[in-house]
């Protein structure tokens, strides 16, 4: 198999070297094997570059969490390496230390294949490409129905005795029979919304990248934030929840009743007392006309289960609010300068189109246009069906199975489900429902709660313990182009992280930008985005 150990410069740690957490011996229990670093394959492992993915998973996984990047390392990699054959690049590695995930992209290191994928991705990826807004609306339906399937599931409970329908209707069936088949139906909803979620996606960055290198090349030193903003201006979806509470805060002043909005108590309480308000009766209905799907939007990325949702805790959907509220009252305008973006797109894409110096070069620079904007309101609108209106009912639905847990005496409170991965939740489903139909007792009921208690121990242990960027050997140069554009690893970055790019002041703090541009005043860390609602 393919390393990196042939063209090393520089290496981190190696993962086989790294101890458990202080406090966290026993952390790799709370995780399945293939998540592991291990010996039978430590030839391979310890021959890649991981790095820590601080983009979609920056804190400490809980046991159950890890679904979620489980069910991307399978739907990204399979549409890279097996489906769209894309040529430089097959799917991307994961593993789990002390807690946080690392992944590796693997590459296709062979040029020799990487030009048969060319055929095969061009016929494959040309399909959809010429497609494109057809397949996505289909895609919309197909991501819907996914939801409302999701929505309409039912979490049976173990009764004392059956239903008398069950003879009755003959269903041959029972409850217990149900909750399984339940719990495995979530599952699988969850794995198919992540197939959904990569069926254009890896092709769509592909334009992305096709793009990039050809404007990099072409018109060396180009800022990446110009090459975006000759893409920028579709019309997206994923604005709207944030249009929404624009649109709110508006209503608030012509109903006369924004200072309701922004007393000193919990928005839960606020809204509670609008309802109760006359004066507040069109703004209250007006929310509730688009709190499905608009309010369905994660606090953060979705990943992570106690990363709620608007409709789970109104925190900061109600600080924006309440800050549109205050901005419109100072005579701000909030509507999205649309005609300015898309005026500057042609204004950019115009003057570097003339700096070519062959019709060919206009041509494939056209074409690489055209098909970036294309496929950018996909890029951008499949994140809000997937992990924000998806992932809020997804998460949802699952704290009724940990319901059913508490109710079977396996553990003392919902949330604790989240420190058992879904193979165990699995088998205390299995365990509970034999005992349900046996009428003997379960073992079970104390094996999780001890298993739970002792979880919750090392769990706090590993937020104590600092992830290293990277483990593994450098190679001379990263050109692994997925690896550079959705994460940001560049060679530069990776030897900042060595300590080769020069000395770091005290008071400085080096990261990937969320966006370009300059911003003075006082800098507040956040360490999560359970916290935003806190800033004050």
């Amino acid at each position: 198999m393919t390393t990196m150990q042939d063209k090393v410069v520089h290496r981190f740690e190696s993962p086989f070297d790294l101890k458990s957490a202080q406090g966290a011996e026993g952390w790799e229990q709370m995780y399945p094997y293939y998540f592991l670093f291990s010996e039978e394959n430590r030839e391979w492992e310890d021959g890649m570059l991981w790095y820590q993915d601080g983009v979609h998973h920056p804190e400490v996984l809980y046991p159950f969490d890890t679904i979620t990047h489980e069910c991307w390392r399978t739907a990204l990699g399979q549409y890279n390496s097996r489906i769209f054959a894309i040529p430089p690049a097959y799917g991307i590695e994961q593993r789990i230390v002390n807690g946080y995930l690392y992944i590796a992209a693997v590459p296709v290191s062979s040029e020799e294949r990487m030009k048969e994928r060319v055929e095969i991705f061009v016929r494959r990826a040309g399909h959809y490409y010429a497609n494109w807004d057809q397949i996505f609306d289909r895609w919309k339906i197909k991501m819907v129905d996914l939801i409302e399937k999701l929505e309409k599931l039912e979490v049976p409970h173990l009764p004392r005795l059956d239903a008398e329908e069950v003879v009755t209707e003959m269903r041959g069936i029972s409850a217990g029979w149900q909750l399984v088949e339940a719990y495995n139906a979530a599952i699988e909803n969850m794995f198919v919304a992540w197939q959904y979620h990569f069926e254009m996606l890896n092709i769509g960055y592909a334009a992305f990248l096709n793009l990039f290198m050809f404007c990099k090349q072409a018109f060396p030193g180009i800022k990446d934030e110009l090459i975006a903003q000759m893409v920028a201006g579709s019309e997206l979806l994923f604005f709207r929840p944030d249009d929404e509470l624009k649109r709110l805060a508006q209503l608030a002043i012509d109903l006369g009743i924004a200072d309701k909005m922004r007393v000193a108590r919990k928005p839960e309480e606020i809204l509670e007392n609008l309802r109760q308000d006359p004066a507040a009766v069109k703004w209250v209905e007006s929310l509730d006309e688009i709190w499905h799907p608009w309010f369905y939007f994660s606090n953060g990325a979705g990943f992570y289960h106690h990363h709620r949702s608007w409709i789970d805790d109104l925190t900061v959907p109600w600080a924006a609010l309440t800050g549109y509220i205050d901005r419109l009252e100072k005579g701000e305008n909030l509507a999205r300068p649309k005609q300015e973006i898309l005026d500057r797109r042609e204004r950019l894409t115009s003057e570097y189109r003339e700096l070519l110096s062959t019709d060919e070069d206009r041509a494939v620079f056209d074409e690489n246009i055209n098909l970036a904007r294309l496929v950018a309101p996909y890029i951008e609108d499949h994140n809000f069906y997937v992990e924000h209106w998806h992932h809020t009912v997804w998460w949802n639905k699952i704290r009724e199975f940990g319901d059913r847990l508490v109710e079977g005496n396996f553990l003392e409170d919902r949330e604790d489900m989240f420190f058992m991965n879904r193979w165990e939740v699995g088998e205390a489903f299995a365990d509970m429902v034999a005992s349900w139909a046996s009428g003997g007792p379960s073992g079970g009921q104390k094996i999780w709660k001890k298993k739970v208690a002792d979880r919750k121990r090392i769990f706090e242990a590993l937020h104590n313990w600092v992830p290293q960027p990277a483990l593994g050997p450098v190679p001379e140069e990263i050109t692994e182009p997925f690896t550079v554009m959705l994460w940001g690893i560049t060679t530069e970055r990776v030897r900042s992280w060595l300590g080769l790019g020069g000395a770091v002041a005290e008071n400085e703090i080096q990261g990937v930008p969320a966006s370009p541009g300059t911003a003075e005043g006082r800098a507040r860390v956040v360490m999560s985005s359970s916290d935003i609602g806190k800033i004050e």
